[in-house]
């Protein structure tokens, strides 16, 4: 069978399942298999996929329909435009989360000289961590999560990128691992309530880590916790940056208020125009 044909039929098959990305699913399912960029693809569609091929291909197609996500069949997501390596053991990094990094880079170049410290909490693949270390020249980054084995996913993110001089890993819950002052914190902690969990698509629901994305029954949980926590390793002035759910910036707002730690709130909007980024100044 012709690349081409494969590639149509593949969709067809995915778009009768009910995805909603039949054809890019393909695409990608077929460039891992083949080794080849999505260019190849349609600069070679007449080629012929061998048998071997095609049995590799059905196999990533048969695990796709039982909704097992694109990203964990190939083993890696882009994001800000790095090519990270990912698994079952975090969660595949979103587009929406790059808002969170460039406000990250939007304080420090708000900053003078010096190296800037930096704290990722709960990094997962290390996506935020490792996006922060390529843009920034003078930066030491300690990254934290709860999972060992996202950590192992992370520090070879790390090394394949060639930023492993200035990220550190530790293996610790939430803020528990830090030590010292830091200029800022960045988290994208788990923001879904119980409720919204329930409702997520069978690819996230069933195959994602449950502990990434769940907080509780309102799902702001861990911000409260860091919040809470974050003022005693924030140098004066230094910034706490989270990301939030759509529908939580007035409940963010309240936990920054409440103790009179915090000033200078601010949030941001993503490009979908959903709140996405909230952020606020040791005081």
């Amino acid at each position: 069978m012709k690349v081409h044909h494969l590639l149509n039929e593949t969709a067809s098959s995915l778009s009768q399942a009910g995805f909603s990305s039949p054809a890019l699913d393909a695409e990608v399912l077929l460039m891992e298999v083949l080794g080849a960029s999505r260019t190849d693809l349609y600069l070679r569609a007449e080629r012929e996929v061998s048998p071997e091929e095609q049995r590799a291909f059905g196999e990533l197609v048969k695990r796709r329909l039982t909704g097992e996500p694109v990203a964990y069949l190939s083993g890696r997501r882009e994001f800000w435009s790095l090519d990270l390596e990912v698994g079952p053991a975090v969660l595949v990094p979103r587009p929406e989360t790059e808002i969170l990094v460039e406000e990250v880079l939007r304080f420090a170049s708000g900053t003078e000289g010096g190296t800037l410290r930096i704290a990722d909490v709960g990094t997962g693949s290390g996506a935020v961590a490792l996006a922060l270390a390529g843009a920034l020249e003078r930066v030491q980054i300690v990254a934290t999560d709860v999972s060992r084995e996202a950590l192992a996913v992370a520090s070879r993110n790390a090394r394949r990128l060639r930023v492993q001089d200035r990220v550190s890993f530790l293996a610790g819950d939430l803020l528990e691992p830090l030590c010292g002052s830091f200029d800022c914190i960045v988290s994208n902690p788990p923001y879904l309530s119980e409720g919204e969990f329930s409702s997520l698509m069978r690819d996230v629901r069933e195959f994602e880590p449950r502990e990434a994305l769940v907080a509780g029954r309102e799902g702001t949980e861990m911000h409260r916790r860091l919040i809470g926590t974050a003022r005693m390793h924030l140098r004066r002035g230094g910034r706490l940056f989270l990301e939030i759910g759509p529908d939580q910036k007035t409940q963010v707002e309240a936990l920054f208020l409440d103790g009179g730690y915090y000033g200078d709130i601010r949030f941001r909007r993503d490009y979908g125009g959903l709140w996405r980024v909230a952020s606020a100044a040791h005081v």
